[in-house]
């Protein structure tokens, strides 16, 4: 591969590489920080993603696609 079909990728490589140190460096000082206040993060963590959980399952399809492949058979 030719440096210039590669620079894309490089470049994609170095911005990521520098998010990862940003997200390392905040997870560090979490962590130093104490248990306290890593728990507090999770919790509203937590909340956000079983709110996502349910925006997902107001449709019910799931219920559906097993209820149409029984009436295949």
């Amino acid at each position: 591969m030719s440096e210039a079909e590669k620079a894309p990728y490089v470049a994609k490589a170095e911005k990521r590489k520098v998010e990862y140190e940003k997200n390392m460096r905040a997870y560090n000082k979490k962590q130093d920080e104490g248990p306290a206040a890593a728990d507090e993060e999770e919790s509203e963590k937590s909340i956000s993603e079983v709110n996502d959980e349910d925006d997902g399952d107001d449709d019910g399809s799931d219920e559906d696609d097993d209820d149409d492949d029984d009436d295949d058979e």
